[in-house]
């Protein structure tokens, strides 16, 4: 960085400038430009792309460059140029010098758009909240929110929904959510009015973020259930809806869908989300145990999961052998990861899973057993264990989880033989739901597909061809490299 900055004796004043705050300066400085063709021409499409290119600098962003980029973008004295400087701490004079050289070689815009305006409060949040500075956050993102009740355009709703997620998580990083819920309910119902369709899916995903983290499952599922649904408009808010729908539904007891819904929502992250993807797997592998079933080994082991999905393959291996002593071990072991990530409620649901897949070895292994011993078996530490075991192979026959019956006069368990599983419906039930899982994928993949208007009639010349794919390219790389933040 200084060595870019210093200048040599045989350096000119404006080979000076070359440096990488007056670099990021001149991409800010592009990126107002496209905003304010992408105002005048009402285009959205611009409006996203300068979203996109500002996530790319977002590492890039120094006080200096700020604070050079406001005096460029607004006027000098006004009501938001003062306010937003106020956030922006000063920085040294040199660097100000650089900046102030490279910003007189350009000339701010006749006109001020309301979409520039907002823009500038993005910006100065995305800063904030990567110094770490959250207070100041905070009253940033409130100010930009206050600011956009007052615009109804919908070439702001893209930025506009980027400042609800930053507005969200100012108050989430300083553990105050509860105070902007009723913000968040009334911006969602002029979001409703206006047809503000990308605000309603980012708002209804804030919403449902604030009722979760206070454990207000009903409240969560009566907005879901009453908000309007349409087509999603962004992958990662569709992302985050599903892996919220599926913890709704697994404290619903809803696991079947519980698990299609967060595993839809593993599949469809992006890579680089990984913090998100490991939250769905969590939830995912104890819904699975909850179902019956046993959790592949490959989930364990993908790359970057191995060390925070350790605690749920251990509590995976007890389910499966049926160990209920191993999985209090583990249970006790891990207890503060489990609180953290707030499921130690959902495993203590799978002691019943665990006393069954133990019931069901037994169940295989003797075709005669006394009571006495399935309970030494399961370790079942009662005053009266033989009368517990009774009642929970009488349960487990109820369930049909295990074919057996009870000879209650001697005391024992009887198995019957093991039948050919082909001659039930169970494979039938199998593939039925592999069909289904692969018709349901191609109807949402010819969903998702999308394409310009009137393209059938226009033919495109070069240079729109070459814009077109560099569009490509850069929605390629912003996807590759995007922000955790956004989950």
């Amino acid at each position: 960085m200084t060595q870019d900055v210093e200048m040599k004796d045989n350096q000119t004043p404006t080979q000076s400038v070359v440096s990488v705050p007056t670099s990021t300066l001149q991409n800010l400085k592009e990126i107002a430009a496209l905003i304010d063709t992408g105002s005048y021409t009402k285009e959205v499409r611009r409006i996203a792309r300068a979203v996109r290119l500002t996530v790319g600098l977002r590492r890039q962003l120094t006080s200096s460059v700020i604070s050079s980029f406001l005096d460029f973008a607004l006027v000098p004295g006004s009501e938001a140029h003062t306010r937003l400087s106020s956030f922006v701490p000063k920085s040294d004079e040199h660097d100000m010098e650089v900046d102030t050289a490279s910003s007189n070689s350009q000339a701010p815009p006749k006109h001020l758009p309301a979409e520039l305006e907002i823009y500038c409060y993005f910006i100065v949040l995305l800063f904030l909240i990567d110094q770490k500075k959250y207070n100041e956050a905070k009253a940033c993102s409130s100010a930009s929110i206050a600011r956009l009740k007052n615009v109804n355009r919908r070439t702001v709703d893209v930025i506009a929904s980027k400042l609800y997620f930053y507005y969200s998580l100012s108050y989430e990083l300083t553990d105050d959510l509860a105070e902007i819920r009723s913000t968040l309910l009334a911006l969602h119902h002029s979001a409703t009015l206006r047809h503000d369709e990308l605000g309603q899916e980012t708002l209804l995903n804030l919403l449902l973020c604030n009722y979760l983290h206070y454990n207000l499952y009903d409240q969560a599922e009566k907005l879901r259930s009453k908000a309007p649904r349409f087509e999603a408009h962004s992958n990662q808010q569709f992302c985050r809806y599903l892996f919220y729908l599926g913890k709704i539904r697994t404290i619903q007891l809803e696991y079947t869908d519980a698990k299609e819904s967060l595993l839809q929502a593993a599949r469809k992250a992006p890579v680089a989300s990984l913090g998100f993807r490991i939250q769905c797997n969590k939830w995912a592998i104890i819904v699975r145990l909850l179902l019956g079933e046993i959790p592949e080994r490959s989930i364990f082991t993908q790359k970057g999961m191995e060390k925070p999905l350790r605690p749920y393959f251990e509590l995976t291996n007890a389910v499966r052998i049926g160990d209920l002593e191993l999985f209090g071990n583990v249970q006790e072991k891990f207890a503060e990861t489990f609180a953290k990530d707030r499921t130690h409620n959902l495993i203590v649901r799978l002691r019943h899973n665990v006393i069954r897949t133990g019931l069901r070895n037994i169940s295989i292994s003797y075709s005669r057993i006394s009571l006495q011993d399935v309970a030494q078996k399961l370790r079942l530490n009662s005053a009266n264990p033989v009368a517990d075991a009774e009642s929970i192979v009488a349960k487990a026959i109820r369930d049909g989880a295990i074919d057996a019956t009870i000879d209650h006069k001697n005391g024992c368990m009887v198995s019957k033989e093991t039948g050919d599983i082909y001659s039930t419906n169970e494979p039938q039930t199998a593939f039925n739901s592999r069909i289904a899982f692969c018709l349901n994928m191609h109807n949402e993949a010819v969903r998702a597909l999308r394409f310009p208007p009137n393209t059938h009639k226009e033919k495109e010349s070069d240079e729109k061809r070459r814009e077109k794919k560099q569009q490509e390219e850069e929605l390629a790389k912003y996807m590759a490299e995007e922000d955790d933040d956004d989950f």
